[in-house]
């Protein structure tokens, strides 16, 4: 989560103008494509000049223009194509998580990926928060765009355990995410923090401050599964405040190639670590005294966890092909393969499919399991799926609000013409 990239010298243009890409787990998420275009190069600008990038409107977590009645504007190729080689990690994940039992090599790759991969969507996620405020229509793309396909998904994979793993008594609950959900929920959170951190200073160390008591604060609970809102908050925020120039950055031919050893050397450590420490951490779902280690070693871990994760995912971005490829239009529907694929990951344990099979274990059959998720995390990232499954991830909901003031009044000045 092999790709064909062009070479990227010193001195390359820089990144055309993005638009809100469609998720938002990650991110941010979906939306509908414009009619595919003749790129046009990105206007010259001063070294370091985001101008560009501050006109565009404000990323939401479907990227649905529709809501607010404007066309759908041209999508920027490198961060699709990124959500969705970050989505196949993910669904490669979910994937070997039943395999680490037994292999170590396959618990090497599991917490290498497990290092970067969600960190990643979220800070794109960041990025294309950039422009959010409590704007009535964002707000409201909001409320459509995460905190409905919440709800819809908590109640669908809450019915889904009960059937699946024949357990009647699990209850459903919108305060405690089960499973994929957190993600909504957190997001949800994030985005409307968004200007809180627009004013403060020092914003990353802040959030940096705030993961750290987090995880040494037991009493948290799981409610809205705080301690993942928490301890994943550094990265949003570093998403916030990143810009154009530091993407184009990672693009460098150097850090291209730097990014190579630094990724085998990665994996040897996880597969030194992996039998001397527990995959836990990187879920930061739980404080240290949970994990039955002293309060301090939360910190460390932390701090440790958030300079790997965004030393790997700078690596990652490196990677990422910035032009379009077969898979940049698959970037607008990942949103739709992250809450999909689950229910696939989540019945492959209810009917024991792993225990059942133990061909899967051996090399060829984890060669296997990796790439029926890459394929089925693809499927239902494709416009097909989207359009089948946008009325709980795009609901249009136009009757649950108020129309807004500014808005009637311009259409009654166009009327008038």
């Amino acid at each position: 989560m092999t790709n064909s990239v062009q070479p990227h010298g010193r001195h390359r243009a820089p990144l055309p103008p993005v638009q809100p890409p469609v998720p938002e787990p990650a991110g941010a998420m979906p939306a509908p494509r414009a009619p595919h275009s003749v790129p046009r190069p990105a206007p010259r600008s001063a070294p370091g000049s985001s101008s560009a990038y501050a006109a565009a409107p404000a990323p939401t977590a479907t990227g649905d223009s529709r809501a607010a009645g404007r066309p759908a504007k041209q999508r920027d190729s490198f961060f699709d194509n990124a959500k969705y080689l970050a989505i196949v990690l993910v669904a490669m994940g979910h994937a070997w998580e039943p395999l680490t039992d037994h292999s170590r090599s396959a618990e090497a790759l599991y917490m290498t990926v497990y290092t970067f991969h969600m960190p990643a969507f979220i800070l794109i996620s960041g990025y294309f928060s950039r422009s959010f405020d409590m704007r009535p229509d964002r707000l409201k793309r909001l409320v459509t765009g995460v905190a409905v396909p919440y709800v819809i998904f908590e109640v669908a994979y809450t019915l889904f355990k009960r059937w699946g793993d024949d357990d009647p008594t699990q209850p459903i609950s919108l305060l405690d995410p089960w499973y994929l959900t957190w993600f909504l929920i957190a997001l949800f959170v994030w985005r409307l923090t968004t200007p809180l951190w627009k004013i403060v200073r020092r914003p990353v160390p802040l959030a940096l401050a705030i993961a750290m008591l987090a995880v040494i604060s037991p009493d948290i609970g799981d409610d809205l599964d705080l301690q993942r809102v928490l301890q994943f908050l550094p990265f949003f925020v570093l998403g916030l405040f990143m810009k154009p120039e530091h993407f184009q950055l990672v693009r460098r031919r150097e850090v291209r190639i730097l990014s190579v050893p630094v990724f085998a050397a990665a994996v040897l450590c996880a597969y030194w670590a992996a039998p001397r420490m527990t995959s836990v951490w990187f879920y930061r779902r739980d404080s240290a005294q949970e994990l039955g280690v002293p309060w301090w070693v939360g910190i460390v871990m932390t701090l440790a966890l958030f300079g790997c994760s965004v030393l790997l995912t700078a690596c990652f971005f490196a990677w990422v092909p910035r032009r379009r490829m077969w898979f940049t239009v698959l970037g607008a529907g990942t949103l739709y393969g992250y809450l999909l694929h689950g229910f696939l990951a989540k019945g492959s344990r209810f009917w024991g499919w792993f225990d059942a099979n133990p061909w899967l274990h051996e090399p060829a059959g984890e060669v296997f399991v990796t790439v029926v998720a890459a394929a089925v995390v693809t499927l239902l990232c494709t416009p097909p799926v989207q359009r089948l499954f946008r009325f709980a991830m795009e609901p249009r909901m136009e009757w649950a609000f108020r129309r807004d003031a500014a808005a009637l009044a311009r259409e009654r000045s166009s009327s008038g013409r």
